[in-house]
């Protein structure tokens, strides 16, 4: 089939290499043309393990092209997909849809016969109708469908979770949409992947759905991390305790910092607007966002209390900066509102990233970034994991003593068993575990 992807961020970018794998022709479409020449040259504008070979193999096989010429692309397309930005909205917090209503608009005056516009952008309850209010404005005469079809792609496995997912959520009471849609992603019914085809609006707030629950998951694993503390229980026993019984699941029981990148964060609020809205206040999404902002800046308190409370002068190094491993994506991280909080109680910050060093430099000032674990560590009075990249994950602790001010580990992602790092000489503070 041909397809045209209007976007070529994250979303876009990785759906539109893995449907031309599956052997559509794959039109990618965006207004920067900076960026498309970079992509067209094998430069990826996002860090995900796996694209750039991926794109490479199917611009060279011409299942794969790159362009500024919307109408061109939407002219011959089959399907075009909607995969532009839809941020938080400043002031209010709802999801900013201008990107997708101009997309639609520019899509409505190019549309020759039959066309499926699908929204792949996440996107508020009812954003569908809209989007089909303002093609049928712009050309009254145009015969297309609008679908809703959310991503659940998770940065870092983005390319495996298109290409094995759960399930695939299909919006559209269209009959015509409904078997476009089923053709276009008939090559995963060998991996026997389910299409659940519902309402549109049904389909936009599954997606919403979804991060919230697995933003709860999160916030709440992170506060009986606390309460562990307290009471000398060890969250990582109490998540696997819990986990087993297969109505839970383990799976985002992991206790930590605090959720960040460019989903729950700005879907949850989204989702609260849009409750609100409705006169359906979401509380315990709201106690979510709320408990997950708090969380992430009081990090700064455990590193603190890590040093007998005083931070003033004192050289702290931070490994990771990223919101999680294998991104470079740095919206929301933990590590902002951590470092901030640092500095605010007078510590120096050295900082250490494998990927997300370049995005992190425009967000900070006065910190010194380095170029790797150990530069990092030299002098500090202790060392924070905060993002549990694998280069993490086997420090050689020997060293680190001998370049160390003072030996002394917060890990901030509970990389580390406690009884190993205290056999090191090292004082440990993790999450949600008694004092070794």
């Amino acid at each position: 089939m041909r397809v045209a992807m209007i976007g070529t961020g994250y979303v876009g970018l990785v759906s539109g290499a893995c449907f031309a794998d599956f052997g559509h022709e794959v039109t990618c479409v965006d207004k920067d043309k900076g960026k498309i020449a970079a992509i067209a040259r094998g430069e990826m504008p996002i860090y995900e393990p796996g694209l750039s070979e991926l794109v490479a193999a199917n611009a060279r096989a011409g299942r794969l092209k790159f362009t500024t010429d919307l109408p061109g692309a939407v002219t011959a397309a089959d399907a075009v997909f909607i995969a532009v930005g839809t941020p938080s909205r400043r002031g209010d917090g709802h999801a900013d849809l201008s990107y997708v209503f101009d997309a639609a608009r520019e899509i409505a005056r190019a549309l020759e016969g039959f066309t499926v516009v699908i929204t792949k952008s996440t996107v508020p309850v009812g954003t569908g109708d809209e989007v089909e209010r303002i093609i049928r404005e712009t050309r009254a005469d145009a015969q297309f469908a609008v679908v809703s079809n959310p991503e659940f792609l998770r940065e870092g496995a983005a390319i495996r979770d298109f290409k094995l997912p759960d399930r695939i959520v299909v919006g559209s009471d269209d009959a015509r949409a409904r078997e476009v849609m089923t053709e276009l992603y008939r090559p995963l019914y060998i991996n026997r992947s389910a299409i659940l085809f519902t309402g549109r609006r049904t389909a936009e707030l599954i997606k919403y759905a979804a991060n919230a629950f697995l933003a709860t998951k999160i916030t709440f694993i992170n506060e009986i991390a606390d309460l562990a503390e307290k009471v000398g229980a060890d969250v990582q026993e109490i998540a696997r305790g819990i986990g087993l019984d297969n109505r839970i699941g383990p799976k985002f029981l992991h206790a930590g910092p605090g959720f960040g990148g460019s989903c729950f964060p700005k879907d949850s609020v989204a989702l609260i607007k849009t409750a609100q809205d409705h006169d359906s206040p979401l509380r315990i999404v709201e106690a979510v966002v709320a408990v997950n902002d708090a969380r992430k800046r009081s990090m700064a308190r455990k590193v603190a209390n890590a040093l007998g409370g005083e931070l003033r002068g004192k050289t702290i190094a931070v490994l990771g900066l990223t919101f999680k491993p294998n991104t470079d994506d740095m919206r929301e991280a933990p590590s902002i509102p951590l470092i901030t909080a640092l500095q605010d109680m007078g510590a120096k910050v050295r900082a250490f990233d494998p990927t997300g060093m370049e995005q992190a430099k425009p967000l900070f000032t006065n910190v010194t970034f380095c170029n790797d674990a150990y530069s990092c560590a030299e002098g500090a009075s202790a060392l924070v994991i905060v993002t549990e990249w694998e280069q993490f994950r086997a420090l050689d602790f020997a060293r680190l003593k001998k370049i160390m001010a003072s030996p002394v580990l917060v890990d901030l992602r509970n990389v580390y068993r406690p009884e190993e790092i205290v056999r090191h000489g090292f004082a440990y503070e993790g999450i949600g575990r008694a004092k070794k």
